[in-house]
Order: C-alpha cells, then sequence, then structure tokens
C-alpha cells in the first residue's frame, strides 16, 4: 500500500522507438526562434501601420480603446506603443490558451508526431501571412493563424513526459526550459538585426505583393518553421505507446478553465493553478522591467538587452545544470517551493533596488528561482496525471501559461502607472506567495 502522503504513479508508458531529448530540444528551440524574432518590432510595427492604415478600420478601434485605458491609467510617453504590442500579445495568448488543450488532447488520441506536423505546418503558415502582411488586417490574420497553431509546445513537451522515467521527468522537462530560454535569448535578437534591412525599400516592387520593412524577421521566421517542419518529418518518431492511445475515451475540451474546474480535485489540478498565478506574476513583472529600467536607472535598448541576456543566462544555467542535480536529492517539491520562494524575494529586490548591484542581484534571484521553478511544476503536472492524458493536461498547463502572460502584463503596467514600480513590484512579490501555499501540501510522487 502506498505512503499516505503520495500519489500512486500512473503506467509508465513504453514507446517502442523512443525519440532522444535532443530531438525534442531542437524541435522547441527552433519554434521559439521563430515566434520570438517578432518581440521587439512591436513599437516600429506601430509606426508604419498608422502611416499604411491610418486612424481607421481595426486598427484605428484597437488605438482607441488602448488611448481610452491608458486615459483612465493615468498614462503618459510611449504607452501607444507599449500597449499595442501588449494587446498583439495577449491577442496571441488567448487563442493558444484556448486551442492548446485541444491539440494535447488529439496527440493523447492520434500521437504527438502527426499533431506536431499539424500545429507546426500551421505555424509555418501564419508566417507565409505575415511576410505579404502590408495591411493591419493581414498582419490581425496571421496572429489569428498563428496563435490557433501554437499547441506545438505543450505537445512536445508531452513528448518529453512519453520518454522519460518518473525518476528523470524533472530533467526532462529541464531540458525544455532551456530550450524556452535560448529561444527567448537569441529569437529578439535575430528579429532586432533583421529589422534593420527593408526588403520593401530594397525591392520596390515587391510592395505591391504586400511586402514590407518587416518581411525579412516575418521570412526568417518562415524558415525556421520551415526547418523544424522538415526535422520532424525526418527525425522526430512518435513517442506515445499505441496501448495509451485513445484510453482516456472519447473527450470534450472546452475552454482550460472550464476543464480545471470540473478536473477531479486533486494534486494536478492544484498544481496547474499555481502555475497560473506564478506565471501572472512573473510576466508582469518582465513585462514592466524596461520601464522600472529606464525610470529608475536611466537605461537605454543596448542596456535593456544586457538585463534580459543576464536573465536569460541565468535560466539557461539553472535548467541546464542545478535542476538535473537538486531534483534526485532533494525531490521536486521541495526544490519548487525553494523557486518560488526565491522568486518572491528577488522581485521584492528588484522593486526596492537603487543602485544596479542591488537591481542585478534581484534579477539574478529571478532567474534562479524561476530556473528552479518552471521544470519543477511541469514534471510535477506530468507525475500527477495518468499516461493517457499526458497531452491533455499539459495542454491545459500551458495554455493557462499562456493566458497568464496575456493578462499579466495588461495588469502590471495598469498598477505601475497608478501605484508606481516599488508599490507594483512588492504586489507581484506578494502574489508568490500564493502558489507557495498552495505548493505547500502537495504529496510526494511515488516514482
Amino acid at each position: 500500500m502506498s505512503p499516505p502522503d503520495s500519489v500512486p504513479p500512473a503506467v509508465a508508458p513504453a514507446p517502442s522507438r523512443p525519440v532522444s531529448l535532443g530531438v525534442v530540444f531542437l524541435t522547441i528551440f527552433i519554434d521559439l526562434l521563430g515566434f520570438t524574432i517578432i518581440f521587439p518590432l512591436f513599437p516600429a510595427m506601430l509606426d508604419y501601420y498608422l502611416r499604411v492604415d491610418g486612424s481607421g478600420g481595426g486598427l484605428g478601434w484597437l488605438l482607441r480603446q488602448i488611448d481610452a485605458f491608458a486615459q483612465l491609467a493615468g498614462s503618459h510617453g510611449n504607452y501607444r506603443a507599449v500597449l499595442f504590442g501588449g494587446a498583439l500579445g495577449s491577442l496571441y495568448g488567448v487563442l493558444q490558451f484556448l486551442f492548446a488543450p485541444i491539440w494535447g488532447a488529439l496527440s493523447d488520441r492520434h500521437g504527438r508526431r502527426p499533431v506536431l506536423l499539424v500545429t507546426v505546418a500551421g505555424t509555418t503558415l501564419s508566417y507565409v501571412l505575415w511576410f505579404f502582411s502590408g495591411s493591419f488586417l493581414f498582419f490581425i490574420a496571421a496572429r489569428l493563424i498563428g496563435g490557433a497553431f501554437a499547441g506545438n509546445l505543450s505537445v512536445a513537451t508531452a513528448a518529453v513526459a512519453d520518454v522519460t522515467t518518473r525518476e528523470n521527468r524533472a530533467k526532462g522537462m529541464g531540458i525544455v526550459g532551456v530550450a524556452f530560454g535560448l529561444g527567448f535569448l537569441f529569437g529578439p535578437a535575430i528579429g532586432s538585426v533583421a529589422a534593420f534591412h527593408d526588403l520593401s525599400a530594397q525591392h520596390p516592387g515587391l510592395a505591391r505583393l504586400g511586402v514590407n520593412p518587416f518581411s525579412l524577421p516575418a521570412l526568417l521566421s518562415l524558415g525556421f518553421s520551415l526547418l523544424n517542419l522538415a526535422w520532424v518529418w525526418l527525425r522526430f518518431k512518435e513517442t506515445l505507446d499505441p496501448a495509451h492511445r485513445g484510453a482516456a475515451g472519447h473527450i470534450r475540451i472546452r475552454h482550460p478553465l472550464h476543464e480545471l474546474m470540473v478536473a477531479e480535485a486533486g494534486p494536478a489540478r492544484r498544481t496547474n493553478w499555481l502555475y497560473f498565478i506564478f506565471t501572472l506574476s512573473f510576466s508582469g513583472m518582465e513585462f514592466s522591467l524596461p520601464f522600472l529600467a529606464a525610470e529608475r536607472f536611466h537605461y537605454r535598448p543596448t542596456d535593456m538587452f544586457k538585463i534580459f541576456v543576464f536573465l536569460g543566462m541565468v535560466l539557461i544555467l539553472t535548467q541546464g545544470g542545478i535542476v538535473r542535480r537538486a531534483v534526485p536529492r532533494y525531490g521536486e517539491k521541495p526544490v519548487l517551493l525553494a523557486g518560488l520562494f526565491t522568486v518572491m524575494l528577488g522581485i521584492a529586490l528588484v522593486g526596492l533596488a537603487s543602485s544596479s548591484w542591488l537591481l542585478y542581484t534581484g534579477l539574478a534571484a529571478i532567474g534562479f528561482g524561476s530556473g528552479l521553478t518552471n521544470p519543477t511544476v511541469s514534471a510535477l503536472v506530468s507525475l500527477y496525471s495518468p499516461a493517457a492524458q499526458q497531452g491533455r493536461m499539459l495542454g491545459v498547463f500551458r495554455s493557462l501559461g499562456s493566458l497568464a502572460r496575456g493578462v499579466g502584463p495588461i495588469v502590471a503596467c495598469a498598477l505601475y502607472w497608478w501605484l508606481g514600480a516599488t508599490t507594483t513590484y512588492l504586489l507581484a512579490a506578494a502574489l508568490v506567495l500564493a502558489p507557495w501555499l498552495l505548493a505547500l501540501p502537495l504529496p510526494t510522487p511515488e516514482k
């Protein structure tokens, strides 16, 4: 009989042709390179589409909502560019929130590889539209399609659960975290460099086809996506044991919050909730960090780049090295609790920082803590879920993160303008206390 503080293990899948973690790593890394290239381009995109489309149509409506919100929040300066990027990011995040569980459940029924091929192909189509998005309408269509097909990350994460033992689950999720960190580190840098080359200026005849100043970044994203499609087709072998396909029976997928609310009460549902609250706080802090650095330390864009490189490197080193050693020694739950506490301390330090050394000390704590938190929380969701529902539960998990990343920046910006940096960051740090408390009663999963 299992001890009272443990969770009975799910039946571990035994794929007949296991795929290496290196293949999954490259699948996620290449996908994130294409996804993050657009991040530094939002401010310039607003200027471009204002010149092309004027203040009418969908762009005009969006800007009127932004102006109304900013007036309510007491904003000033470049609020339009900031909230424009936040609104487009939220649009993508909400669609990913809605569709990720669907792709995850389909992968539980039909296998990981065919669903990955479909989602990567859909992402490729979104980049084709972005390349020809000379009008704002085409660009929005590209974002809509991209968000709807953004289920490949949750499916790839489920593949990691398929090919790792229960003892090594957190190590596998750490590899996923390294791929995330590298993608978010190099993607924006590639986008920044590519933005200096305007294909529509070099080849004016292409402008009538919709080629625009941001078509080269779109072309690079398209290239990475095509490379990923070929990589999955050639190297990604099916990871889900046929015996587990469709074992959960017919599943009707509703929106992820409904899925979470009707799910059986237990550690998997609790872990999903704590991840949502943690990501809400973390994404709000991450999005508002450039405002704090510019206001308090007069940092320029090049200085901002150093901040995110520093944060990314700490994340990569933590997830790629420390987690792999800490989890086998201490277990997922203690490492998760340590990570959440360290993030809480780091966010508070950044909010109170009056010097650069204190700012970077806080950033190091945030990077270290989130590097401990992300792989362990995803490993726990996997370990608490039955083998036949890995794709479904990890799809809900990833989609809740997408929703939090869509809501967090907007809420953080509103609080920043209303209450100032110090109060906003102390509130964000206090919010992390909620997932820490939710994690305390989590049982130890059997392995």
